[in-house]
């Protein structure tokens, strides 16, 4: 069985190689729908999320299309030139690699229609895309690289690097939109620059742990596994607050216990899950990681309801040439913050219609939709800054933190910036099951879930305390 199990797990490495070099940073992959935009608007400045040609917002200024020049600025916006910078962070070569090149493929294509379109009152955005590699040291180093030219972090890839960042972002007073659902962003005492959006990792598994129990019939065991970090912790986290509401006993305990890069510690905690006998097993981990822990247990005879954080997730699981796609398809739920590609929201309908002209021979992806949700929010944040008349880097911070309601059109739900953090916290989430028919390898099993006990969960801060 050991043999068996390495086979599955050399074939998923390969898949999500093979997913990885499928799309250049320009033209597609993804952080297989998690740990990896959009266009214009209304003709008035609503904030519908709409990116059409005619439905972009009013962004050519004066009469002859120009910026006024009054606005004041200071880093990244170039009134004389009629250019706002924003750099993206992004682990382009990393373990969420797939999912994050999707992703800047979006805000690439967003932002291509937002500058076709007019711009920003006239200014055209201008991407600086830096490739982290999912590496803390690599990700300051990039930031310090391009500190001095933008505007706005449009993307931050990963809960531990946007942390390492963030004394840097606060010196800077820079907006920031974390590719992390950390649920400390939701904390103003902790999140002066970050712009959270979705239901953070652990409220996102607490509702994924409720449907699974009420979709089986009721459970009575669960396992939980992740990697250490405010990734995995907070997720682990709400595992286990799901479970003391719904009464689970916790059978296997391996939170912040697995390690991605290690094969021994991905087989041993996949033997301790096989020999809990859950009925669910909860894996906060990469893709990767979720597919060899997931191998292995099943080599062994193990049947379980499998979930994880949206970014455990990747369709390379349920590829053509899978050993492990029927099993995957039988077992895993996803919960998700985001429709899927061509959904049935307007917004997705709209964002898939906009990759298909703009990008045409990028394949189908759900994780797209993220990338048009992070430019949504800057975008939203650009232009209040402007009617604000200040785009300097504290007066768009300023001005992101005062929405009160950014709108996706069913793309995502609803956000906002201001209240208390459990006014704040986003609780909503897709339900995703895998579908080997499916072209993103995935379909959309409800569409505004929360969980009963996610319902009555009072947030006052993050599920799990960073240390320090």
């Amino acid at each position: 069985m050991r043999g068996r199990s390495k086979l599955w797990v050399l074939f998923v490495v390969l898949a999500l190689l093979a997913a990885a070099c499928g799309g250049g940073g320009g033209d597609g992959a993804e952080e297989t729908t998690a740990d990896t935009e959009p266009a214009a608007e209304e003709t008035t400045p609503d904030t519908t999320g709409d990116t059409t040609a005619e439905t972009t917002p009013d962004t050519t200024g004066g009469d002859d299309g120009a910026p006024a020049d009054d606005i004041a600025t200071d880093v990244g916006v170039d009134l004389e030139a009629g250019v706002i910078r924003i750099g993206l962070l992004s682990d382009l070569s990393g373990p969420f690699s797939p999912l994050v090149q999707q992703i800047v493929t979006a805000h690439e294509v967003y932002w291509e229609d937002v500058n076709r379109n007019g711009g920003i009152n006239g200014l055209q955005v201008d991407l600086i895309i830096e490739d982290t590699g999912y590496d803390v040291p690599t990700h300051l180093q990039k930031y310090e690289e391009i500190r001095d030219d933008v505007a706005v972090i449009g993307h931050s890839t990963g809960s531990p690097h946007t942390v390492a960042a963030l004394p840097a972002y606060q010196e800077d007073n820079i907006l920031a939109v974390p590719l992390t659902w950390y649920s400390g962003w939701v904390d103003p005492q902790f999140n002066s620059n970050l712009m959270h959006h979705g239901a953070p990792y652990c409220i996102e598994i607490q509702n994924a742990i409720n449907f699974i129990s009420d979709d089986i019939g009721g459970a009575s065991t669960i396992a939980i596994a992740s990697v250490p970090g405010d990734y995995g912790l907070d997720g682990a986290a709400g595992a286990k607050l799901a479970a003391e509401a719904l009464g689970l006993e916790v059978v296997y305990d391996g939170a912040g216990v697995v390690n991605p890069a290690d094969e021994a510690s991905l087989t041993e905690v996949a033997n301790a899950i096989a020999a809990s006998g859950a009925d669910i097993v909860v894996a906060v981990v990469t893709p990767g990681a979720f597919a060899s822990i997931y191998g292995q247990a099943a080599a062994q005879g193990f049947e379980a309801k499998w979930t994880g954080t949206s970014p455990s997730w990747s369709p390379a699981f349920v590829a053509p040439d899978s050993q492990i796609r029927e099993g995957i398809a039988r077992d895993v739920y996803i919960t998700v913050p985001f429709d899927s590609w061509n959904g049935e929201s307007e917004g997705a309908q709209r964002f898939t219609a906009l990759m298909q002209e703009l990008r045409p021979d990028n394949p189908p992806f759900d994780a797209v939709n993220e990338g048009f949700v992070e430019a949504r929010i800057v975008h939203e944040a650009l232009l209040t800054a402007y009617e604000n008349g200040d785009m300097t880097r504290a007066g768009i911070l300023a001005a992101a933190k005062s929405l009160d309601n950014v709108e996706f059109d069913g793309l995502a739900f609803p956000e906002r910036y201001t209240g208390t953090p459990d006014e704040m916290v986003q609780r909503h989430s897709f339900i995703y099951r895998p579908d080997l028919e499916s072209p993103t390898g995935a379909v959309v099993v409800e569409r505004d879930y929360v969980a009963p006990i996610v319902e009555d969960f009072v947030f006052e801060g993050a599920c799990y305390q960073l240390e320090g």
